[in-house]
């Protein structure tokens, strides 16, 4: 079956993830050993090994109420229990976002639950993430089913509160209430979800190898949970938009895509799936396959067409068939369940593009720090050849020639060390320069812009006044931001044209200095602009009471700013620090390379003993950088290697040849 495939792939990108690990703690050690390990890079090497170690892969379903997410994900991941694991009966089943993965720093499996109630502080779900003192906890018997399925019910309970408590809590809206619509006034009690996210911590083999479930639960549940939107799904490797085949697609399918997921597909290395469910709706045993078949594919066209999408991102399935078919064993339902296409679609290109995305990051990163030393080593080996070949030159040469050698080195010295002088220099105007990108990227600016923001909106006595201030927030970090990028080219030009200098006029390597650009914080920035742009036009936003819009602001778009800023911070920090690194590097090995071969030559000119030994001695130095390059090159190999093809080769699946009721 597909699902073996899937379960091979993730098994043997553990298998490599492991490996890297092993890899850049080898690289560690060799830097340790050769005292060459800068206090930045190694905090780089141990944010790496710890990214990985944490590494996952987050598949996200998204959809109305009753698609069919829940099924979907009980007949991907837990078929093998012999029943439905995730509780997805008729009606409302998931009433709040829930993740489904594997906690290595936990002993035991586990249920999260973060009370509704939350929603009235002035934080983040990521925030209460690190402080467990805040969920209710249930810990799981993995090895009693029935315990573990009522467990997973706790995430579909609901309440009756107050209407003043749900419209305070931001879950209510009258223009979505059917009791609204029908008796002209609001309810005196509204149906509110128990809880506000769910963690699940579960000992399953694909979940144990890092694969992430983020199922969510309709409509309301994305427009009254921003953070969805905005952080949970843009993190996702793929975002899997569930239709129903007897509905196509219905007026809130195209509001939830149009509002929430579109915009996935216009982000890199994102896989943007339709699947359309429920196709045995239109299993017909009065008609024949082949007219059963032609039915799913128009439904299928007709919903590629309306969300202009390619017809190969739509996969027509049944869930619940597939779900049976894995309990029972039944191949043939199997096939007819269509399940397998998407399972090969998960195995075939989503894992794959995610290790590609940590393979680039890798090789951003550490490959950089690998290849730089390389590339000292190689310097190393051309500086030694030269000298063993300068120093095998001078066997049978007189005093004066040594002598004469001596004054040249002593000149090139000399010209070496008035140029040092000059870098240091161009290293004061370049941290003058930083400066300029740092106070523009200064997060106490930042933060003066966003309590400035606060003040405006909270004093503001109009609607139009309140999103003005939403405008101007958003227009002064794009203005921040390009400002960063203006100072962030004036660096580049300035470090290039530092590095080309001692290239050109000494002949050291030419290493190309490691870029810092803000194109990626400006496009995210940029699609968080759309978002508000979309929250300060909303028509909820004008009716929803004043107050509770601000903190909806400030909770979703001004913190997600701020990290990106912080982000932003960060990595410029971490790059002027590092930037110069190869370069100084180069320099004092240049300068060291020089001061010995003076020595040697004093010395030589003093007793002819002293070049044999000193010929040895570079002989069996040269044979130790061979190796250390050898090493060096392994680990390169390793760190840009693509993940092994281990799965075999999925079968083309043909349309069913029978269909079923």
């Amino acid at each position: 079956m597909q699902q073996d495939n899937l379960d091979r792939r993730l098994h043997a990108y553990s298998e490599w993830r492991t490996k890297l690990i092993q890899t850049i703690q080898s690289f560690q050690a060799w830097l340790e050993q050769h005292d060459l390990a800068s206090p930045e890079q190694e905090l780089r090497i141990f944010e790496t090994i710890e990214a990985l170690r944490k590494d996952r892969l987050t598949i996200a379903f998204v959809a109305e109420f009753s698609r069919g997410k829940t099924e979907l994900i009980n007949a991907l991941f837990f078929a093998h229990y012999g029943r439905r694991l995730l509780p997805s009966e008729a009606g409302r089943t998931t009433m709040c976002p829930t993740e489904l993965f594997y906690d290595h720093d936990e002993q035991h499996s586990y249920v999260r639950l973060l009370p509704i109630e939350t929603r009235l502080q002035d934080r983040s779900i990521a925030d209460f993430k690190h402080e467990p003192i805040h969920w209710t906890q249930i810990q799981l018997d993995t090895a009693d089913p029935q315990q573990i399925s009522q467990a997973f019910h706790e995430i579909i309970k609901t309440k009756q509160v107050p209407l003043e408590r749900a419209i305070e809590l931001g879950l209510y809206d009258e223009t979505n209430d059917p009791y609204f619509r029908a008796h002209g006034k609001p309810p005196a009690q509204v149906e509110v979800p128990h809880w506000r996210h769910a963690l699940i911590s579960f000992p399953h083999e694909l979940l144990k190898r890092g694969l992430v479930v983020l199922d969510t639960p309709g409509l309301n549940a994305l427009g009254s949970e921003p953070e969805l939107t905005l952080s949970m799904l843009p993190a996702a490797q793929a975002v899997l938009f569930l239709l129903g085949a007897d509905t196509g697609v219905t007026r809130s399918d195209m509001e939830m895509w149009e509002h929430h997921v579109r915009t996935m597909r216009d982000q890199p290395n994102k896989n943007l799936v339709v699947v359309m469910n429920k196709i045995d709706t239109l299993w017909d045993e009065l008609k024949d396959p082949e007219a059963v078949d032609a039915t799913i594919e128009t439904q299928r066209k007709a919903s590629a067409q309306q969300l202009h999408v390619p017809i190969e991102q739509v996969f027509p399935l049944s869930a619940q068939k597939a779900l049976t078919a894995k309990v029972r064993d039944d191949a043939q339902l199997l096939r007819n369940s269509r399940l397998p296409d998407l399972e090969r679609f998960l195995s075939d290109q989503v894992l794959p593009a995610k290790q590609e995305i940590v393979r680039g990051s890798l090789v951003s990163s550490i490959g950089s720090l690998v290849e730089q030393n390389i590339m000292l080593l190689e310097n190393r080996k051309a500086e030694t050849t030269k000298q063993l070949a300068e120093l095998r030159s001078l066997r049978g040469k007189n005093a004066d020639v040594i002598m004469h050698l001596m004054t040249k080195s002593r000149e090139e010295q000399a010209a070496y060390l008035r140029n040092v002088e000059s870098f240091q220099n161009s290293r004061r105007l370049l941290q003058s320069q930083a400066r300029n990108m740092l106070d523009a990227l200064s997060m106490d600016a930042f933060d003066r812009l966003i309590n400035k923001t606060r003040d405006t909106m909270t004093h503001s006595w109009t609607t139009a006044g309140m999103k003005r201030g939403m405008e101007t927030f958003f227009e002064g970090a794009r203005d921040t931001m390009e400002q960063v990028s203006s100072h962030a080219e004036q660096t580049r030009m300035l470090i290039r044209a530092t590095y080309k200098k001692f290239h050109a006029e000494h002949g050291l390597p030419q290493i190309t200095p490691k870029q810092f650009s803000v194109a990626a914080f400006a496009t995210e920035l940029e699609r968080l602009y759309q978002e508000a742009d979309a929250f300060r036009r909303s028509p909820v936003t004008a009716m929803t009471e004043q107050s509770f819009v601000i903190k909806k602001f400030f909770i979703s778009l001004v913190s997600h700013a701020r990290s990106l800023f912080f982000k932003a911070n960060q990595d410029a920090n971490t790059w002027l620090k590092e930037v110069m690194n190869p370069l100084v590097k180069q320099i004092k090995e240049h300068k060291i390379t020089m001061e010995k071969r003076l020595e040697t030559l004093r010395r030589i000119s003093e007793s002819r003993d002293t070049l044999e030994t000193r010929i040895k001695q570079l002989d069996a130095g040269l044979r130790e950088i061979k190796r250390q390059l050898d090493a060096l090159q392994t680990i390169q190999h390793t760190i840009s290697a693509p993940l092994p093809a281990t799965a075999e080769p999925a079968p083309d699946f043909e349309a069913p040849q029978e269909a079923m009721v």
